[in-house]
């Protein structure tokens, strides 16, 4: 290990389970380097995730959107702000930064914030500025997990676990009983979750992973009538039309919790859940997290990739093993009018793979 680096600047501006999918990282960093201070850049929507994690003492909340629309507005402004950030970031002290943005955009921050060993991966030539780098077009053939622990090698350690983590704050943990128990659901119930949506890290495209609301109603219902389960819909306030669609085509009451909760507060309801039904995307990430177990959706994703991890288990994923899947590849996605590999899936094999999931141990 190289006795040199001690503290450690993590980078990746993306969604929900991206920044899961670095926890590994964050673990074997922390067991593996004695007096290891890890700070974490994220985005603000997981900022609240990283901030529970004991394994990191600095959390730097950076919006690229914003950054990029005062680059526009205002020049001055813009280096303001990076001067800023790059300021607060400089006073850490940071000896390394893994940057897993696979962009070339934070080159100057960690020049400013005098880092000199930068590790990473070089997509498309953007990791010109790494000191340490893996050359990628793209994660295939393996977990994004595991690309991530790859770069562990450069700091000479191994790693110490690959599963996703998360810490829930007791606080959390009380709220999400609480609002079971007020909404009827009694200690011991059999509750399961069901995400029709797929958080927001696609934006407006996160629609072509969605498996149909009415097919989710239908499955929810089944259960609801083979087992006896309370079902919980899950979401964030955006995706509430896309829960109450599915409300209204279900035959069977459910607790509508979607756009009810913080991040936290959702993660802590799938922890009590016996089960969780998700789209790919992070909610389905989030319930792994938690400790739930998971019936994962996928369409155009390769779930071998982006899936639940590890995937064997308390985890199923339902898919259509059609030719033209998985089309998202090298982060690119083919155009398709048509989304086989979602519509094709039966509310049939997502029952199946729900009732495999419960009775696993």
């Amino acid at each position: 290990m190289q006795k040199n680096i001690k503290n450690i600047l993590i980078i990746n501006p993306f969604g929900i389970g991206d920044v899961l999918f670095t926890t590994p990282l964050i673990e074997s960093l922390s067991a593996r380097i004695e007096g290891c201070r890890i700070g974490f850049l994220c985005n603000r929507r997981t900022e609240t995730l990283l901030r529970a994690n004991p394994k990191i003492k600095w959390v730097f909340a950076y919006e690229k959107d914003e950054l990029r629309a005062l680059w526009k507005g205002s020049k001055a402004e813009y280096f303001k702000r990076l001067f800023s950030l790059a300021r607060d970031v400089r006073e850490k002290k940071f000896d390394a930064v893994i940057d897993l943005s696979l962009t070339r955009e934070y080159w100057l921050l960690c020049l400013l914030a005098g880092i000199k060993e930068r590790i990473g991966f070089n997509y498309k030539g953007r990791g010109a500025y790494l000191t340490r780098k893996i050359g990628i077009s793209g994660y295939v053939g393996k977990h994004v997990i595991e690309h991530y622990l790859e770069l562990l090698r450069f700091i000479g350690i191994e790693p110490v676990q690959k599963n996703i983590s998360l810490y829930l704050p007791p606080e959390d943990k009380r709220w999400a009983v609480d609002f079971l128990r007020t909404n009827g659901i009694k200690e011991g119930e059999l509750v399961i979750g069901i995400a029709p949506a797929g958080g927001a890290s696609w934006g407006k495209e996160a629609v072509i992973k969605h498996w149909q609301s009415g097919d989710f109603a239908v499955v929810a219902d089944r259960l609801t009538e083979s087992t006896g389960t309370k079902i919980v819909l899950l979401g964030s306030g955006a995706e509430a039309g896309i829960c109450e669609k599915t409300l209204k085509a279900m035959k069977n009451p459910a607790v509508m919790a979607c756009g009810k909760t913080t991040l936290l507060q959702s993660a802590a309801l799938m922890s009590l859940c016996g089960l969780v039904i998700a789209n790919d995307g992070g909610p389905l990430h989030l319930a792994v997290a938690a400790g739930a177990k998971t019936v994962g959706i996928f369409g155009p994703v390769d779930e071998k990739v982006y899936g639940q991890y590890p995937p064997a288990g308390r985890h199923k994923t339902v898919k259509e093993d059609i030719e033209c899947r998985p089309c998202y590849r090298d982060f690119r996605m083919k155009e398709c009018a048509e989304r086989k590999c979602l519509s094709w899936i039966s509310p049939e094999a997502v029952f199946k793979a729900a009732t495999e999931a419960l009775a696993a141990k």
